[in-house]
């Protein structure tokens, strides 16, 4: 919630931050700062409202706007950053004399240049960054181990993360990742978490798709913290209706194969949430599986336990994006400890990160593609014999 806080703020700075821009260099009069003003206000709230739109009104018009919306909140992210150092850059230079005791305003940046390079920037981004984020790449990942029963030489599993269905994210992305996964033929199948984006009445025949995938060993998933925006009650019936059994602070044994376990992500219940969720203390969940077989732990946020350590062998995460747009995964990759990929930690656990295969907000991804991530848990004992 802070964080979600945090971006709002910078990003209402951002949009204050391009009105000022323009209005001085271009040397607007009242009018057209009036209209500016009301053209910025309109386009940095659009999604809020057209999210409320889309729960009542068509899903094409909102699909159209939402985009407006969101590409325009993709281009204030990168915009008002590049601006920034621009503008500092300036700064510095014109204050060169009482800094430095030289005059540098030879190598000064116009305005004009000061607006045109980021925008043209940001433009650039927005538009490769559209594209990239339709680029689904399949992560792999091999893990060995002696906790496999014997006969069993692997274990496939399929990691979906942060798939984001919705007004944004529709049929073709999940058409991606359903293809990716009928491909591999995995074992066993797991979501951790934001399956959903938000209650949208558009999306619930996305679940029959979903029910059409299937893994000799099942389908699992967890709550992630959108799936409490879509509003719990709904987000529980699609995942339901998408053939994953939901693991709410529960683990079980899988047909004397591996274990499993999930917790529901609870940083926003934390805050406020009005539904009454039971939680349960991880290490308890996982301490009673038996330590003789592989434990895998479901866990949206990338928040690792200490009490935990050494009672799972790998914790599946996402909800990070890997900060989705550049700049933004400059400051994510210091907000969270474990950002992204692969992570080996105390007591023989380890942490897999996803980017995930969605997107949150803008329809938008820079220097973090999406992914679906193929574990592979390879049974030492079998390969030695």
């Amino acid at each position: 919630m802070i964080i979600f806080l945090a971006f709002n703020v910078i990003y209402g700075l951002g949009n204050l931050y391009l009105f000022f821009k323009v209005s001085n260099i271009f040397n607007l009069g009242i009018y057209e700062d009036i209209f500016l003003g009301f053209f910025i206000f309109l386009m940095a709230s659009s999604p809020i409202f057209i999210h409320q739109y889309s729960l009542k009104g068509s899903e094409r018009k909102s699909r159209i706007f939402l985009h407006i919306g969101y590409l325009w909140m993709a281009f204030i992210v990168v915009f008002s950053p590049f601006g920034v150092l621009l503008d500092s850059y300036n700064f510095i230079v014109q204050h060169a004399v009482f800094l430095f005791g030289k005059d540098l305003n030879s190598i000064i940046i116009s305005q004009h240049s000061t607006f045109f390079i980021p925008f043209i920037l940001s433009v650039t981004f927005s538009i490769y960054g559209f594209f990239e984020a339709k680029r689904l790449k399949v992560e792999k990942l091999t893990i060995n181990t002696s906790k496999l029963p014997s006969g069993i030489a692997r274990i496939t599993v399929a990691q979906i993360a942060d798939l984001h269905l919705g007004i944004i994210t529709g049929d073709k992305t999940l058409n991606k990742v359903i293809k990716e996964i009928e491909n591999v033929k995995p074992d066993l199948i797991v979501s951790t978490g934001d399956l959903l984006d938000s209650s949208v009445k558009h999306i619930d025949y996305l679940s029959e798709k979903l029910k059409d995938i299937n893994a000799p060993l099942g389908k699992f998933a967890v709550i992630g913290n959108h799936e409490f925006y879509a509003g719990l009650k709904h987000a529980v019936k699609f995942i339901g209706d998408s053939g994953f059994i939901l693991l709410r602070n529960y683990g079980e044994n899988v047909r004397g194969i591996i274990n499993i376990a999930g917790v529901d992500d609870l940083g926003d219940a934390a805050n406020g949430l009005p539904e009454n969720i039971k939680s349960s203390l991880e290490r308890e969940i996982l301490a009673g599986l038996s330590p003789d077989f592989f434990t895998i732990l479901l866990k949206h946020r990338t928040d690792v336990s200490n009490d935990s350590l050494g009672f799972f062998d790998l914790q599946l995460s996402g909800h990070t994006h890997k900060g989705q747009i550049f700049p933004i995964n400059l400051l994510t990759c210091f907000i969270f400890e474990h950002h992204a990929g692969f992570k080996k930690l105390e007591k023989g656990s380890a942490i897999y990160v996803s980017r995930g295969a969605g997107t949150a907000g803008p329809p938008v991804r820079f220097l973090s593609p999406p992914e679906l991530t193929i574990i592979e848990i390879v049974n030492i004992k079998e390969i030695q014999n």
